[in-house]
């Protein structure tokens, strides 16, 4: 995986060099490696879970759930959410190089600022159709064994995520976002555009 050079400044932030910032060590500004991997560490055992969950219940609706989780995470996701990140903005790459949407295409124009309510909806019920769906399919199956991991494994990512994760996201917009206003302060003095979007 190919990230983002860590010595270089977002093209939205207004410094020469990331030397001395006040924000780079609460705020994820670059991503790496090490964080794709905790992300598909605390993402991937949950899901391979519901797929066979899905799979007991009936193999052919895979097929339903995988092609949901490809136009989610592949494309709307991407537009009422990613698309008001700072990263979407860099022009160096036509795709994310973030830990979570890393190679998803940049199809949309960037947007800073807020999600609006109907993007905030959007996001949030697609998020809880994908994981609902192998959930209640489980639950028809009644293997309650996968059940019970199911539960834990997507509790635990959730636990994760929100923990270490969503607290250091440069994604203000997201509505999972946990970072402070101090901080979001400071990251808006160095990036003024982002700041006048927020403000308006």
């Amino acid at each position: 995986m190919k990230f983002l050079d860590s010595k270089k400044p977002l093209e939205t932030c207004q410094e020469q060099s990331c030397d001395n910032c006040n924000v780079k060590e609460e705020i994820n500004c670059h991503f790496n490696s090490n964080q794709a991997i905790k992300f598909l560490l605390s993402v991937v055992p949950a899901m391979l879970v519901g797929l066979i969950g899905i799979y007991l219940y009936s193999p052919l609706l895979i097929v339903i759930w995988l092609l949901i989780c490809f136009l989610y995470f592949g494309f709307i996701e991407i537009r009422v959410m990613c698309s008001h990140c700072p990263h979407y903005a860099e022009t160096e790459t036509k795709t994310l190089r973030c830990w979570a949407n890393y190679g998803s295409p940049k199809l949309w124009k960037y947007r800073p600022g807020p999600m609006s309510i109907t993007e905030k909806i959007v996001f949030i019920l697609g998020g809880l159709l994908i994981a609902i769906y192998p959930l209640l399919l489980i639950i028809l199956s009644q293997n309650y064994l996968i059940l019970i991991v199911y539960l834990i494994l997507t509790g635990v990512c959730f636990y994760y995520m929100r923990t270490y994760m969503c607290n250091h996201c440069i994604n203000f917009a997201c509505p999972a976002n946990r970072v402070n206003k101090k901080v979001r302060e400071k990251l808006f003095k160095h990036n003024p555009q982002i700041k006048d979007a927020w403000e308006k």
